[in-house]
């Protein structure tokens, strides 16, 4: 899956960077504000506000940030209940499966838009189920692979609860349990290694291999399209892209 962890390592690098920086904390908030309404402010007991806050560690986004948005979410005034929790499925170029995940105050806003997105680039809009089954969600570490003994990463990330831990391109791909995702991230970056990423993601169980660049392409403008959307938080897809392809690509 080396075209696909490359993308997800891209696409963090070019997120912590991205001048709309605003743009991007603003939906790590929205994530967090909504799990602490939901579930209540302690990361211990409200797993969904636990990987919310890793998210945004991932991205660099200030303590008092984070600290913010729990509390607005918690607080007696609080925010985030006007918000509903939406998932869209559908196709891309190819046959690739792609998974939209949304927080949404307008849902007919949002499927007007995702639904536009589909048809702009190559793909079209399914049904609840289309392709969610493809998918499975776990925890994922990036670690990049540079100077980095897999054994000792391996031991760490083992002791802690991963699942798994695989060189995947430039990077040791680590998948754990969602409700391992903190200690698993906490024991690696305790153990002295770098840490590329941190989340919770929904990871394809099967790839489509695209040995195209006009397809690549077309998929990636999809991708991007739907995130722009300030209500898309996140997007997920079973394409394997090439890596050469791909920076190419995304450059």
């Amino acid at each position: 899956m080396s075209g696909h962890s490359k993308w997800s390592s891209i696409k963090h690098k070019k997120g912590a960077a991205d001048a709309k920086r605003g743009k991007l904390f603003s939906k790590l908030s929205r994530a967090i504000i909504v799990a602490a309404k939901e579930g209540g402010p302690d990361p211990a007991a409200n797993l969904a506000l636990q990987n919310a806050i890793e998210k945004a560690r991932s991205y660099s986004m200030p303590k008092d940030n984070i600290d913010r948005a729990i509390a607005k979410g918690s607080g007696a005034d609080a925010e985030g209940s006007g918000y509903d929790t939406v998932v869209y499925e559908g196709y891309g170029p190819e046959g690739v499966a792609v998974l939209v995940e949304a927080l949404t105050d307008n849902r007919n806003r949002t499927a007007s838009e995702v639904r536009h997105q589909f048809t702009k680039h190559g793909g079209n809009l399914g049904a609840s189920g289309a392709v969610a089954w493809q998918f499975e969600r776990r925890g994922v570490v990036l670690v990049p692979s540079e100077d980095v003994d897999e054994e000792e990463l391996l031991l760490a990330a083992a002791d802690a609860g991963a699942d798994d831990v695989a060189q995947d391109g430039s990077s040791f791909v680590i998948t754990a349990p969602p409700e391992s995702l903190s200690a698993v991230r906490d024991a690696v970056e305790g153990a002295g290694f770098a840490i590329e990423s941190a989340e919770l993601a929904m990871v394809p169980k099967a790839t489509v291999a695209i040995d195209s660049e006009s397809t690549a392409r077309q998929l990636l403008r999809l991708v991007e399209g739907l995130e722009e959307s300030d209500d898309v938080q996140d997007v997920y897809a079973n394409f394997d892209i090439p890596e050469t392809m791909l920076e190419a690509v995304a450059s």
